[in-house]
């Protein structure tokens, strides 16, 4: 398991009957997770004493109930700042667990010691969109929310990388990848971080079982000579980290380089357990 570990601003306190206390900066929340299907004693105060406490509902979704919670407020992660606010379904703007992938793709766009081109498709807030940039990458982002993008905007802004080399981007990623390759343009590293399931800006239906092997076949025909990266990452219950290992295998068997995938995880600090966050897959160029 590749475990995110290196965080200040954020901590997994503890883990208990579907829930996880964790903590924001100075902020305390508890959340739902599917993955937490124990029932262990709730000894941390925090279980009482928090902030934000999101409540699912048995009829699907849920609502968010709060005690002394702005309605936004940052935390860092290295020289990154991130903007957060609870939005709906119990999110906050960011995955914490990611940070494990920021940290390996940065170091290797850092010893690259040439220019890299980045496509981070289905990019969200723009975690690894400013981890890259922050590397020295160009970095192209990709979301199917209008939304989603002015809020990596804020962040890139609020992180001191407005002026780094960021293409924003507000479009259906499948459609945004097969115009690229009509154009000829091409990458060296490709991030997604595909939904299970979702929509494009125009109603576009996305379900990871049917698109996700087609999406990677194109996104192969986007890389450069020298690619130097591929990192998918999967929230999907049910799709092992083998199989992204045999999607990537299938579609990169001629390029030189290794393949991995493997849980990603964050630290739990009440039982020293590893909380499973997802999987993610990731091929990597010989090194040369």
């Amino acid at each position: 398991m590749w475990i995110a570990g290196n965080w200040n601003d954020y901590e997994v306190i503890d883990c208990s009957k579907g829930e996880k206390l964790e903590r924001w900066g100075p902020y305390i929340l508890i959340r739902p997770d599917p993955q937490v299907i124990w029932d262990t004693p709730r000894k941390d105060r925090g279980w009482e004493n928090w902030n934000g406490h999101y409540h699912r509902s048995k009829k699907g979704g849920g609502d968010w109930e709060f005690s002394r919670l702005p309605k936004q407020w940052q935390i860092h992660y290295q020289d990154l700042t991130f903007n957060l606010k609870p939005f709906s379904f119990k999110h906050t703007g960011l995955f914490p667990e990611q940070a494990v992938n920021w940290d390996w793709f940065s170091k290797k766009i850092q010893q690259a010691g040439r220019p890299i081109k980045v496509l981070n498709l289905f990019a969200y807030t723009g975690g690894a969109t400013l981890a890259a940039a922050a590397a020295g990458a160009n970095v192209t982002h990709v979301d199917a929310s209008k939304g989603m993008v002015a809020w990596a905007k804020e962040n890139a802004v609020s992180s001191g990388l407005a002026d780094r080399p960021i293409r924003w981007l507000v479009d259906d990623c499948m459609k945004f990848v097969e115009r690229e390759i009509r154009r000829g343009n091409h990458y060296d590293a490709v991030i997604m971080d595909p939904p299970s399931y979702g929509r494009g800006p125009k109603g576009e239906i996305w379900k990871i079982e049917d698109a996700i092997h087609p999406l990677i076949h194109s996104c192969t025909r986007l890389l450069s000579d020298r690619p130097l990266f591929f990192l998918v990452n999967s929230y999907t219950t049910g799709l092992a980290p083998a199989v992204l290992t045999y999607i990537l295998g299938t579609e990169l068997k001629g390029l030189h380089g290794a393949i991995d995938s493997q849980e990603i995880g964050l630290p739990v600090s009440q039982s020293g357990l590893i909380l499973p966050c997802g999987a993610s897959g990731r091929w990597e160029a010989d090194a040369s």
